[in-house]
């Protein structure tokens, strides 16, 4: 009997082990291979209905069957739907399916295109299916026509991808102040536009910023406009040229002010500041002083600047701004050079007589020359009947306008640093750049051309560049 049992008991046993090993077997075998190579594919169109590209389309609802995953980002930013529609269509996704619902009535003998631009990817890794565009017409034929060009800021050069460029149909100037664009279209990364599948016919072209409205409602929106109407189809590129005014600050200066005020009255001491670079004085810049206050009462006589040799320099003149709180020494210092200046108290006083702690004493020293670079350019193409102005540029700050006569420019002394290099075309010859003016002029803006070459200084060298104008 204990025999029995026992044989019972390690027959059982084995038994369960190899169930076990059985089913750990198994369970290995479900488990996928790790690795692989990342899908870096953007979703493909499976199928749709209605089909793609097709022709008398009557309905209001399309579904786009994709080969993954899907999902639509920012939608309203994203999707341009031309002709641009009264009523936004709804879009959304759900697996691998994207839903179209159309709210407007759909115009007879019309073609539509919904292109995505970067609103879908897949869900899994993010890959975008760039400009993924659906067709439609409602007519018996899709139109074929494009328009396209290129937007660029007319100020420096450069270009602003977030700009969308809009077509209207009626040619009256306060058309892009009031209506609708019939057609929108957005920027590429380089500046570039295309219109596709659009109506033959004539059309006002703008450029504008991608808001709610896609007017031009405000005179300081980036803004531009082509010279005359565009005929679609149009076979040659066009350049629209982007400006905007200046906005004008509407804030009176006591409530602009009140802070600034407010740190005044909590300070009642009368102080000031330098501009001394790295506690010495520029060769290229006058010497300012800066106060926290007012200054209402000012006594050169209480002044004096001497020079190495201790003795009174008299050739010197102190300006003021118009806010007096800027005084501006005016003299031309000598390289590597000690100064004095010395204060007397009573010298500044603000609108409260409050006057300097103390007398006091500046000491400082001028720069030597070999702190600046030599700078010689010269320009190859330069189109002198422009009125081509050179703009050195830092920090996207013109810290330098030129006019040119002729093509080369050299200056003996020039702050190192690194800048870019721009051309202004002066039209009216004032020395600045200028904006357009659409509304009942059509004066487009003056253009600054973007020279590729960058412009690096170094101290106590001279810096010679050839520079070719495209």
């Amino acid at each position: 009997m204990k025999k029995s049992f026992s044989s019972f008991i390690y027959g059982f046993s084995i038994l369960i082990i190899t169930v076990i090993t059985i089913a750990s077997a198994g369970c290995a075998n479900m488990i996928p291979p790790g690795g692989g190579p990342r899908d870096s594919l953007p979703p493909v169109l499976v199928s749709a209905i209605p089909k793609d590209s097709i022709t008398s389309f009557t309905g209001n609802r399309i579904i786009l069957n994709f080969d993954e995953f899907v999902e639509i980002q920012n939608a309203y930013e994203n999707v341009i739907v031309s002709p641009n529609p009264v009523n936004v269509p709804i879009i959304t996704s759900r697996f691998r399916t994207v839903t179209i619902k159309l709210k407007d009535t759909l115009e007879p003998n019309t073609t539509y295109s919904i292109n995505f631009g970067n609103a879908l990817r897949d869900i899994n890794e993010g890959n975008v299916a760039t400009n993924f565009t659906y067709l439609f017409s409602t007519g018996s034929r899709l139109d074929t026509n494009t328009v396209s060009g290129r937007v660029i800021l007319a100020e420096t050069g450069k270009i602003d991808t977030t700009l969308i460029v809009v077509l209207h149909r009626n040619l009256d100037d306060s058309a892009v102040a009031k209506d609708r664009p019939r057609y929108v279209a957005k920027l590429d990364g380089k500046g570039n536009f295309q219109f596709r599948n659009i109506a033959a016919g004539t059309f006002a072209l703008y450029a504008l910023p991608n808001d709610y409205s896609k007017r031009y409602d405000d005179t300081t929106k980036p803004f531009a406009f082509a010279d005359k109407p565009v005929v679609s189809p149009a076979a040659t590129p066009i350049t629209l040229y982007a400006y905007q005014l200046p906005k004008i600050d509407t804030v009176p200066s006591k409530s602009k002010n009140t802070a600034a005020t407010s740190k005044a009255k909590e300070d009642k001491l009368l102080r000031f500041q330098t501009n001394f670079e790295e506690g010495r004085q520029s060769l290229l810049k006058d010497f300012t002083l800066t106060f926290n206050k007012k200054i209402a009462t000012f006594d050169s006589s209480k002044i004096t600047l001497l020079g190495p040799d201790s003795a009174a320099i008299a050739n010197y003149r102190i300006i003021a701004d118009t806010n007096k709180t800027k005084f501006t020494i005016l003299y031309k210092w000598l390289e590597n050079t000690p100064y004095r200046l010395i204060l007397r108290k009573e010298a500044f006083a603000d609108t409260a007589g409050t006057t300097l702690a103390k007398n006091d004493t500046i000491r400082f020293s001028t720069k030597r020359e070999a702190d600046y670079g030599n700078v010689r350019l010269r320009f190859k193409n330069l189109d002198l009947t422009k009125n081509p102005v050179l703009q050195i540029v830092q920090n996207d700050k013109v810290v330098d306008s030129i006019p040119l006569a002729g093509s080369e420019w050299s200056r003996r002394l020039f702050e190192p640093g690194e800048y870019e290099i721009r051309i202004l075309y002066d039209t009216n010859k004032n020395g600045k750049w200028d904006p357009g003016k659409f509304f009942g002029s059509h004066i487009q803006p003056e253009i600054v051309e973007m020279v590729d070459t960058k412009l690096s200084i170094r101290a106590n060298w001279d810096n010679d560049r050839e520079i070719t104008i495209k």
